[in-house]
């Protein structure tokens, strides 16, 4: 079993950054895929990036490649997002998520969820 947390949310002006990290409980963090998703109003749950379980391999949506960083340490069991050069359609709850499949775009791949973190870019 594995809980996630996210934290670091909260509202920045365009162009701005912020930095999400998602703690985890559990002995086995570093063999699990960490994922971050997002969801704005009315639509449906994205891709945003994931890392493997080694940390050496990582994906992003193009919406937010070249901005976004995702990274992990294993030995605080927390995984990151750095969001650079923030738009307001970047403005979503984004969740962190787990799972054993060694990285997906598909929400479906994925085990375990975090709760959501607000972010809200003003233009």
């Amino acid at each position: 079993q594995v809980q996630l947390v996210e934290s670091g949310g909260g509202l920045v002006q365009a162009g701005g950054s912020l930095r999400l990290s998602c703690a985890a409980s559990g002995r086995t963090f570093s063999s699990y895929a960490m994922g971050w998703f997002r969801q704005a109003p009315g639509k449906e749950r994205e891709f945003v990036a994931f890392i493997r379980w080694s940390g050496g391999s990582t994906s992003y949506a193009d919406s937010v490649k070249g901005r976004f960083t995702i990274s992990r340490d294993n030995a605080k069991n927390t995984v990151y997002l750095q969001m650079n050069s923030l738009k307001p359609e970047d403005t979503a709850v984004y969740y962190c998520s787990a799972g054993t499949m060694g990285g997906s775009y598909y929400p479906q791949m994925y085990d375990y969820w975090g709760q959501g973190t607000q972010v809200t870019v003003s233009s």
